[in-house]
């Protein structure tokens, strides 16, 4: 049973899009899911005004959590290797509530993907296969915020989002993609020993590969009801 009350306007940034809708305090969707083109080019003015026009056509909320596709620190933007302009040091949950009027927090997209699908128990682990590859980690229910994995090198002098991210699936196509996808799964187990890996994101339903009994995939909604327990976390 959730501690809050009222409603949580949960916002996910993608690079492709930004979705928003507002949850009840066990996570039910109160109203239809609103999605807005990610503009282009994605500089903060522009992303910011865009969560504003989401945020205009919701019911009524007490608070907002947003996932970011970069590094957020106590609200603040770090890194945004997949949006357009300088990012670093956009004061983005601050921006969020001059916006709404309501209190804000922000965290790492991937994180926030994480908490609407973990189970709370051990070492849990998020890979998002999108536009980049996000990911995230967990124990016993808690984040270490800002894991980006996915800037690590992987393999051929890439790192995993150059070999795996959204431009490498259109240029090599999806065989080719889903034995990277294989290997990177292969590679990241017996380094992290998670007892869960959640695969989520926009190109996870592209996947066809066998996946190991404590590997599946989620669905990319998991990125808007993980906003509940962003709040929940009082690690966060």
């Amino acid at each position: 049973m959730s501690r809050l009350t009222g409603g949580t306007l949960s916002i996910d940034v993608g690079g492709s899009g930004i979705k928003g809708m507002v949850l009840d305090p066990n996570g039910t969707p109160l109203n239809e899911r609103v999605r807005l083109t990610t503009p282009r080019p994605a500089l903060p003015a522009a992303v910011l005004d865009t969560i504003g026009q989401i945020a205009e056509a919701q019911p009524d909320f007490d608070r907002v959590s947003i996932g970011f596709p970069g590094v957020v620190q106590f609200g603040a933007v770090h890194t945004a290797p997949n949006l357009d302009g300088d990012w670093a040091g956009v004061p983005l949950a601050a921006e969020v509530e001059r916006r709404t009027g309501r209190p804000c927090r922000a965290a790492n997209d991937a994180d926030v993907q994480g908490y609407g699908v973990i189970e709370g128990k051990g070492v849990e682990m998020v890979l998002t296969l999108g536009t980049g590859m996000g990911s995230a980690i967990f124990t016993n229910g808690h984040l270490a915020p800002n894991l980006e994995l996915g800037h690590h090198p992987f393999a051929n002098g890439e790192t995993y989002e150059e070999q795996i991210g959204q431009a490498a699936r259109a240029r090599v196509g999806d065989e080719v993609w889903n034995q990277r996808v294989a290997q990177a799964i292969a590679q990241i187990l017996p380094i992290w020993n998670p007892h869960h890996l959640y695969l989520g994101g926009g190109n996870a339903k592209k996947l066809t590969i066998p996946l190991p009994d404590h590997v599946r995939i989620v669905q990319n909604v998991a990125g808007i009801l993980g906003g509940i327990r962003l709040w929940e976390d009082e690690h966060h």
